[in-house]
């Protein structure tokens, strides 16, 4: 389900029938320079590739060989990964007052706070 457009109440319900039901949902909106994007994909599994780092043998000289035999391997895996996230209620929700908010307020735009 994507969402843009509506007011916040709106937004909050839908979400929650959408996580309810696992149906992905998302929303957005634009206010001139200032916007925003929320995703709640519930329960989402992803395969990420992974390039493998050769490893030099200890008695090898460090060179420019060297590096660039680090960084031209071609060999990958696959590392299957899961993320849970967040509903958009919850995420409205934060209390900012407390010592753990203190280390995320440095890392969250002030458009955050815009928006709310």
């Amino acid at each position: 389900v994507c969402l843009t457009c509506c007011s916040r109440d709106v937004m909050v319900k839908i979400d929650q029938i959408c996580h309810k039901n696992s149906v992905k949902f998302f929303t957005g909106d634009v206010f001139g320079y200032h916007g925003y994007m929320f995703a709640d994909l519930g329960e989402h599994e992803f395969v990420e590739e992974k390039t493998k780092v050769a490893k030099v043998s200890p008695g090898v000289e460090d060179g420019p060989d060297t590096k660039k035999a680090k960084l031209d391997s071609s060999e990958t895996t696959m590392v299957k990964k899961r993320v849970f996230f967040c509903q958009l209620k919850e995420a409205l929700a934060v209390d900012w007052s407390g010592e753990k908010a203190k280390a995320a307020l440095k890392r969250t735009t002030p458009d955050y706070f815009l928006l709310q």
